[in-house]
């Protein structure tokens, strides 16, 4: 019965297109979004934020996904190109990079998000595609959409959200909060209250039918309403039939520097990693050609994720390295995460330290920042 519901009228994943929106507020992350948008913000060693919602879909079966973009894209677009290392590349369907509103009309102040959901409305209604999925780049997590979209037919809910019940809120993370009923129908949202008196987080999927995504759009754009979660989703809580359904596996909610920077980190428990990397479909990335990491006389490595081409002379624990890093005899790095072809000097000492892209950390400089408030340090700056 489910699957025969599920391929009704041809309403199977390839009924359904997928966007991605990057029109968010990226402030949240200082220093590390100041010259990129939050989708190309590094992480985990080799990856991206945007390679996690772009991978779920395609992995998903998704073939048509557009991308909305806000401002800062330049270090996205060469990351993702033309989609070929998520087989998206294609002659029907494929990847569409979907500009800003600001791109048609310069002079026009930006409002929020559904400003650029409405500049590119014409994707939206010449895809073929019944139904939409809609993320964005800040939730890492490998979430198969398969079974939630049945649970969409099935129920025949007008929008369904994916969420997912959580025991402790990160300190200085933003949250969407969902109450539901005892069936899981969305009784009420709040985005980051002050009193989170809710355990659901919003991992911030939508599923929902194209038609009624643009007459929502339509509704709120002529009323002055220009955010999506708070007058698209929450405005219609009392008037649409809106569902949660539940995730279980892991999942971080990437909206502060502790948050990104603590998601990082949680990468070093395998139980983490495996959920992440392994049981949902392949996380793809950008592939580049290097070398092995070499781990040279001296080194002494413990707990840490290194990406390919680094090379270590030192001391590491607990840390993150990303592609191309090199550090030096006597240096010494914990808790810390080093973007790619950065260099840390001979006796250097970090601890609680985020350095973004290319950073040169001289002979014997020391730093330490907070393991609840990281010491960021901006790309291709010299300490």
């Amino acid at each position: 019965m489910e699957n025969s519901i599920y391929k009704k009228n041809g309403q199977s994943m390839k009924n359904v297109m997928g966007i991605i929106n990057n029109a968010l507020d990226e402030s949240f992350l200082d220093k590390l979004t100041a010259h990129r948008s939050l989708a190309s913000v590094p992480f985990g060693g080799r990856y991206r934020l945007i390679d996690f919602p772009l991978s779920n879909m395609v992995n998903s079966g998704i073939t048509n996904v557009g991308l909305l973009l806000q401002s800062k894209y330049r270090s996205l677009m060469d990351h993702i190109g033309f989609g070929k290392a998520w087989d998206l590349d294609r002659k029907r369907n494929g990847l569409f990079i979907l500009p800003p509103s600001h791109i048609y009309k310069a002079d026009r102040a930006y409002k929020g998000d559904l400003q650029n959901f409405s500049s590119n409305i014409d994707y939206i209604e010449r895809s073929d595609q019944e139904y939409l999925i809609i993320g964005s780049p800040n939730i890492v997590a490998n979430i198969d959409y398969r079974d939630a979209f049945k649970f969409h037919l099935q129920n025949q809910n007008d929008i369904t959200i994916i969420y997912k019940e959580v025991d402790v809120f990160r300190r200085d993370t933003s949250y969407i909060l969902l109450n539901t009923d005892d069936h899981d129908r969305i009784i009420e949202m709040k985005v980051n209250p002050k009193d989170k008196y809710y355990t659901k987080i919003s991992l911030q999927r939508y599923i929902i039918k194209k038609d009624l995504l643009l007459d929502i759009i339509d509704d709120c754009i002529s009323m002055g309403q220009w955010d999506f979660v708070k007058n698209a989703i929450i405005g219609n809580l009392n008037k649409l039939k809106v569902y949660g359904y539940p995730f279980n596996s892991y999942a971080s909610v990437i909206n502060s520097i502790n948050g990104y920077y603590k998601a990082n980190l949680e990468l070093l428990k395998p139980d983490v990693w495996q959920e992440l990397f392994l049981k949902g479909g392949p996380i793809f990335t950008k592939p580049k050609d290097e070398a092995p990491s070499s781990y040279k006389s001296g080194a002494n490595a413990k707990n840490i994720l290194a990406a390919n081409g680094c090379s270590i002379e030192g001391e590491v624990k607990s840390s993150i390295l990303f592609r191309g890093v090199k550090i030096h005899p006597g240096a010494v790095i914990k808790n810390s995460i080093i973007m790619q072809k950065s260099i840390i000097g001979k006796n250097a000492k970090l601890e609680n330290v985020i350095l973004d892209k290319g950073v040169q950390i001289t002979a014997d400089k020391s730093l330490k920042g907070d393991i609840n408030l990281p010491m960021i340090i901006a790309k291709n700056s010299i300490v």
